[in-house]
């Protein structure tokens, strides 16, 4: 049988696969590449609104928040981009300052650059954003002021972070006083607020002197309350010198600890109030607290304070799904010409790749790139010809594994014991007991058994399938949820006897998975 040409021969797939390595990798130049998951998602995440971005790691958060930062900046509005991972391990409210500072220092970046930089300067303007603005430079007399200002304040935070959590202050002034005779003081020492009283006795009088000692604690947290207003005059100054919003990007907010997200994000909602400045953070969603119900509240209300953008399309829409991401693959791939989908993929290698990235784009280009190493390796004139097929896809997915379970263990920290579990007695039961690679739980399911299944999610460890599900034989009315475990769970449990495998790309997906078999309660 004489060997077929295929395109995986090809020089040129050497360099698609560089590629795929550098786009999984959120960088500034990224946001030229930049596909829009969904209409009208990049114009909000531009627009005059706080929003809080949602998906799981690799779904192109970071993308759609650079490629806004870049747009923005074309059109000469304020910007200043942070990532969050910086910080991870800080404390409050060490953490917070150390994101005021670098949030400050991206504004001054900004106003050194790109808000005077003249239009004719091609170079800088094309190599960073690949697009001229449209809007005049800033006034440059009024742009340095507000520069200088700037970096004073970071100057002054900078000091502020140096300094020990908190410290005793004391002041001492002398004050006249009268008071009548027989009176008896009592000292306090090192009450806040006591009075020493030294008293002299004339006649029916006491005339003297007393001294007042103040002693407290200063903490930085006091710091940063009386200071905000400072913080809000610069950025109301911004408004005016940019004749517009400014915009501050936290991207991947749930890398600092979760009990002081709502306090960082609430301190620049506070911050932002009135001054035209504009929060966008992007995180994952389960791994997140945005807001706290105290009182007085602490974070952003979403739907109230800020709306929600969520990037994660789910299996359900499975089609609008393949086609998202074979727009991904197309536009890498005509950066290297020849190469084209059709001739590296067998149309069902497509699917099952939609199928083994649960809808992450991430891991679609990475689970592609293994791909590509499975059927370069085997003979072209294996059963499985000469471009990559379903089988290829289900190998490198298991290749593919480690990396997730790498990225499990930097997610999970405290939790992941906990997690862990969770996850094994979920595998155990779709390889062992119901065998499938779809389960199903209860719409109104709650507690740690939910938990469990939300942060796996996110981990990209199980994914959503089907929102309404009812059951063939069931308590009418009685609604379920369907999910699929990850590919890479059960590559080997396809070889067990009667391990069923729903294809979510077919027309008898619905009814395969309505047997009540395939609940899982978590025992």
């Amino acid at each position: 049988m004489a060997t077929q040409e295929s395109q995986l021969d090809l020089d040129a797939v050497d360099r698609l696969l560089v590629l795929c390595e550098e786009v999984t990798r959120a960088t500034p130049e990224g946001a030229r590449r930049f596909i829009e998951p969904a209409p009208g998602v990049l114009s909000r995440a531009k627009s005059n609104q706080h929003h809080i971005v949602f998906g799981r790691r690799g779904s192109g958060k970071s993308s759609l928040l650079r490629k806004s930062a870049s747009d923005l900046t074309i059109d000469r509005r304020p910007i200043a981009f942070v990532d969050m991972e910086t910080f991870k391990g800080h404390s409050y409210p060490d953490v917070l300052i150390s994101v005021l500072i670098k949030s400050l220092y991206e504004f001054k970046l900004w106003l050194d650059s790109a808000a005077t930089a003249p239009a004719s300067k091609k170079t800088f303007w094309k190599k960073l954003y690949d697009a001229i603005p449209k809007r005049s430079p800033f006034n440059k007399e009024k742009t340095e002021t507000l520069s200088t200002e700037l970096d004073n304040l970071i100057k002054d935070l900078e000091l502020q972070l140096s300094k020990p959590e908190s410290s005793e202050m004391q002041t001492k002034h002398l004050v006249a006083n009268e008071q009548a005779a027989g009176v008896e003081v009592l000292v306090d020492g090192g009450v806040p607020g006591a009075t020493v009283k030294n008293k002299l006795t004339l006649g029916n009088k006491t005339a003297g002197s007393m001294e007042e000692q103040s002693k407290y604690v200063s903490h930085k947290v006091e710091y940063l309350h009386q200071n905000i207003l400072r913080f809000q005059r610069f950025f109301k100054k911004l408004s005016t010198l940019s004749d517009g919003a400014s915009f501050l990007i936290l991207d991947d907010l749930y890398h600092i600890r979760k009990s002081d997200q709502a306090k960082v994000i609430d301190y620049f909602h506070r911050v932002a109030k009135g001054n035209d400045l504009w929060l966008k953070i992007g995180t994952i969603k389960h791994r997140s607290q945005w807001y706290q119900h105290s009182d007085p509240p602490i974070g952003m209300k979403l739907g109230d304070d800020a709306k929600e953008i969520n990037l994660d399309i789910s299996l359900e829409k499975f089609e609008t799904l393949r086609d998202f991401l074979k727009k991904i693959l197309s536009n890498l791939m005509a950066e290297t010409p020849p190469l084209t989908i059709k001739g590296m993929l067998n149309p069902t290698a497509i699917d099952r790749l939609t199928i083994a990235c649960g809808g992450v784009t991430r891991d679609f280009i990475g689970i592609f790139a293994y791909s590509v190493s499975q059927a370069r390796n085997r003979d072209k004139d294996h059963h499985r010809g000469p471009k990559i097929g379903a089988e290829d896809v289900n190998l490198a997915t298991g290749d593919y594994a480690p990396l997730k379970e790498e990225e499990f263990k930097l997610d999970t920290d405290s939790e992941r014991t906990k997690l862990e579990a969770a996850f094994k007695k979920l595998v155990t039961f779709c390889t062992e007991k119901s065998r499938c690679n779809v389960f199903l739980i209860k719409q109104k399911l709650s507690g740690p058994i939910r938990d469990s299944i939300d942060q796996l999610i996110d981990l990209r460890l199980i994914h959503p399938v089907k929102s309404r599900v009812t059951l063939k034989k069931g308590t009418p009315g009685e609604l379920f949820e369907a999910y699929m475990l990850d590919v890479s769970q059960y590559t080997a449990a396809r070889k067990v006897h009667e391990f069923q495998i729903v294809e979510l790309s077919g027309g008898e997906k619905d009814e395969s998975i309505r047997k009540a078999s395939l609940v899982y309660s978590g025992g």
